[in-house]
């Protein structure tokens, strides 16, 4: 339990952030506004929107009576986030806050070089081009990277524990999301150490999560891994649901899943990162520059086991497994 117990951020502030000199701001209406937009679904992510809400309140800011926050959701549909981007732009923002992973964050900064971009993602974004440096970004955006989809090698050695050898684990995946190819790689080389036959469900969509289901059922797989993902965020309950029909063990990132029926989740605290997205913004609005905020990355993983599903499934938690847990549900 020691290195996967309390959830922690950490942050290397080195001193005042220097001011963001933007022509912009100063034409603002007197309420400003933040733009929010999501890869995510607004029913699905109530519960970090009212985290995000709560990093601004920190700050002094309350929807309502002091900014105004106008929503946007792609709702799984990674292709609309650039015309989201451009539509909250024409509403005069001060800020456009970014989440739901890579693609919302690449559409802010396809949209716009000048006004500041707080991103949630679940990668490197030095990687994928959103900043220069993790501790001075430079540019117009900084924000919090969960490391969701670093610890997917973590989560197949946990289903390694659950299911013989022998048999297939089933990986979910979308192909529209981050760094598809050195995921494929990670995951394969994770496999291969382990000495697991692994196969690759590719869906970016309703009908393809569908026919990924049947083809998963068909080829009688023994365990299922949905790739960190908004998209697979969005359809939770659909991934939750089919793996209790299938009676599929399966192992999801955020602890909300685990709390929703899901077996086990690895992973972060995704509303600590939220609430920090909102801390961000609200800075920005006092005029902090975001070239000068360093990105902050979660260092502390929470492991939470769900053993009415468990027993549901008929299946037996390893004793390790059940120690290292940082939560069971009974």
């Amino acid at each position: 339990m020691s290195g996967m117990g309390r959830r922690e951020f950490i942050t290397l502030l080195g001193g005042a952030a220097a001011v963001w000199p933007l022509a912009a701001q100063a034409q603002q209406p007197a309420r400003p506004i933040i733009g929010f937009m999501s890869s995510r679904s607004a029913s699905d992510s109530e519960y970090l929107v009212a985290a995000f809400r709560k990093g601004l309140s920190e700050q002094g800011y309350a929807e309502g009576q002091n900014v105004a926050i106008e929503f946007r959701w792609a709702n799984g549909r990674y292709e609309q986030l650039p015309a989201l981007a451009a539509d909250l732009l024409e509403q005069r923002i001060a800020v456009l806050v970014a989440v739901g992973g890579e693609p919302s964050a690449l559409a802010a900064k396809g949209a716009t070089s000048t006004i500041p971009i707080v991103f949630t993602i679940g990668g490197d974004p030095m990687k994928i081009g959103l900043v220069a440096s993790m501790n001075r970004p430079r540019g117009n955006a900084t924000g919090v990277s969960l490391l969701a989809i670093e610890p997917e090698a973590k989560r197949l050695a946990m289903l390694h524990e659950l299911v013989p050898k022998s048999a297939l684990i089933a990986v979910l995946i979308n192909p529209n999301f981050g760094d598809f190819e050195s995921r494929l790689r990670e995951l394969s080389a994770a496999a291969r150490t382990l000495s697991r036959r692994i196969e690759y469900y590719k869906a970016s969509t309703d009908a393809e999560l569908e026919l990924a289901f049947s083809r998963i059922a068909q080829e009688n797989a023994a365990a299922l891994l949905p790739a960190g993902d908004a998209f697979f965020d969005t359809r939770r309950e659909r991934i939750i649901a089919f793996a209790a029909r299938s009676r599929l063990p399966t192992i999801y990132q955020f602890r909300e899943a685990a709390m929703a029926g899901g077996l086990m989740t690895y992973g972060i605290s995704i509303t600590e990162g939220y609430r920090q997205t909102g801390v961000y913004a609200a800075q920005i609005l006092k005029g902090a520059n975001p070239g000068e905020l360093p990105v902050y990355q979660s260092i502390k993983f929470e492991l939470v086991i769900n053993l009415k599903t468990a027993n549901a499934l008929g299946i037996e938690i390893p004793a390790n497994l059940l120690a290292l847990a940082d939560e069971v549900i009974e």
